[in-house]
């Protein structure tokens, strides 16, 4: 049964990884915007022999340190319920890793993230111009939807974060991709296997930061996620206290546009509905 909830973000981060505040500052930025649930799902370390450049923490040292603030703040609360989650690169070549990282906190939920196909970051420039013309753009975007089948069918994750994420760099030619011919195809295996494997689709505020100005995900794909019973989450992607629960209410509003009624907290992996 939906309830009222006056606000959720499932998806911030602190200077463990690439943010600019700690565990203390956003959760008090989260506290000051009268968020009901405060989700903090900071990125994972990497294995080795991959490595992310714009991370200015060493994750292998500060990722326990956030577990500790973060499980800390659920024992003291003294704002919205924290909870913890984490936001896990998906790679496929290091199942091993990722299943030791799923098991390593008592997480209320994991988001999984298509960071990287063919092992390029999705948002790296370089990746692009290994494949500059649009037809073997195209080819990218069908290898990174039928991994995201593999992704959510894995049992690792309960949310699939930012699900188009991969237009990051290149919007106008993944517009050509959602119009060609055979590309609902991908978009709908990712989305019925959400559907039949219990996994939500996050709604994500950071793609209205971005020159494109439009969320994660794209109308397109939100339109078949309505009509295939995706369930859905909400997250700003914040890096910095002045982007928690920045621009929530538009995503209820974009998601409300297309039939959404519900959403989705974890807690303790568990799915709490609420109304939109």
């Amino acid at each position: 049964m939906a309830t009222a909830l006056k606000a959720s973000d499932l998806h911030n981060h602190t200077v463990a990884s690439h943010g600019l505040g700690t565990v203390e500052e956003m959760y008090k930025a989260g506290r000051d915007r009268n968020l009901r649930f405060m989700g903090f799902a900071e990125h994972t370390p990497l294995p080795p022999g991959i490595k992310c450049n714009i991370y200015t923490g060493d994750l292998n040292h500060e990722f326990p340190i956030y577990i500790q603030k973060v499980l800390a703040l659920k024992d003291n609360p003294n704002g919205p319920q924290p909870l913890l989650g984490m936001e896990l690169d998906w790679l496929p070549s290091k199942r091993e890793w990722m299943d030791n990282l799923v098991r390593s906190a008592p997480y209320d939920y994991v988001l999984g993230s298509l960071h990287y196909i063919d092992g390029y970051s999705t948002s790296n420039i370089p990746l692009w111009q290994k494949w500059p013309d649009t037809p073997s753009r195209f080819g990218r975007f069908e290898a990174y939807f039928s991994e995201m089948v593999n992704m959510v069918k894995s049992g690792l994750i309960q949310i699939a974060s930012h699900p188009d994420f991969i237009k990051f760099r290149v919007w106008p030619d993944f517009q050509l991709w959602l119009e060609s011919k055979g590309s609902r195809d991908y978009l709908a295996a990712a989305l019925e296997s959400m559907v039949r494997h219990d996994v939500a689709m996050e709604i994500n505020a950071a793609g209205l930061r971005r020159d494109f100005h439009e969320p994660y995900p794209c109308p397109v794909i939100m339109r078949m996620a309505r009509q295939a019973g995706v369930r859905i989450t909400f997250g700003s992607d914040a890096h910095k206290p002045e982007e928690v629960a920045m621009d929530i209410d538009r995503l209820h509003d974009y998601a409300a546009s297309f039939g959404f009624k519900n959403h989705l907290v974890f807690v303790g992996r568990q799915p709490l509905e609420f109304g939109i």
